[in-house]
């Protein structure tokens, strides 16, 4: 699904990660952890061609990141969804339009998919919310329509970074169960975080691989967390 062999990145001032061989098994469960600044955003940036490596080699679904087109790129991400950490909207559409809009981007039509938003919609407990505009919701909200929009086109992959980050733990749980029910449908889930009591509580649940980076390497983390 997505390989990282011997991968490494900087940005000019020193590498951030060196040497990164993984890979991503279709319906695997991974969270990444490591401190602050230590490559989490940037290790997802390269798995969803955010970023291109500086050394090794990237494939997404077997093809080699360097010898894709724009095009290949663009399509290849209709089957990753996203979760930013810092989930950006468009103000003046509601959240059922912001939700749908990976679907204008690819060219499908929104009104063809009413009834499978409706449905994400109630998934994620947003129904209510839906003619609601992105400044009337409260943080967990807002980062369960970032949920619903990275899911909209039906990805193979779901990668967050630090999707409860800024929102309470009763609802981080919400969140995690949302996403531990991506993976029972069949999607590989990738949470990056540094909240290690959510690793506990979705290690009860399902059989989660814990990554770690530090001093720029990808390590399996062990049986402390």
């Amino acid at each position: 699904m997505i390989d990282l062999d011997k991968v490494a990145h900087d940005y000019g001032g020193g590498a951030l990660l060196s040497d990164i061989t993984l890979r991503l098994e279709p319906g695997s469960f991974h969270f990444l952890t490591g401190p602050s600044g230590a490559g989490k955003t940037t290790f997802l940036k390269l798995c969803y061609a955010e970023l291109v490596p500086t050394a090794g080699t990237v494939r997404l679904f077997g093809r080699d990141l360097r010898e894709m087109r724009r095009d290949d790129v663009a399509n290849t991400r209709r089957r990753i969804g996203v979760v930013h950490q810092d989930c950006q909207f468009l103000d003046h559409l509601t959240i059922a339009e912001n939700v749908a809009l990976p679907l204008a981007v690819s060219d499908r039509d929104p009104g063809a998919q009413a009834d499978n938003l409706s449905e994400l919609l109630d998934w994620v407990g947003l129904s209510a919310q839906a003619r609601a505009r992105p400044p009337e919701l409260s943080g967990g909200e807002r980062q369960r329509a970032a949920l619903a929009r990275a899911v909209m086109m039906d990805p193979e992959i779901v990668l967050a970074d630090e999707p409860t980050g800024n929102v309470d733990w009763e609802m981080s749980l919400r969140l995690l169960q949302l996403l531990v029910e991506l993976n029972r449908m069949g999607k590989s889930i990738v949470i990056a975080t540094h909240d290690l009591n959510l690793i506990r509580a979705a290690k009860a649940q399902i059989a989660a691989r814990v990554l770690r980076i530090k001093d720029r390497h990808l390590q399996l983390a062990g049986a402390d967390l």
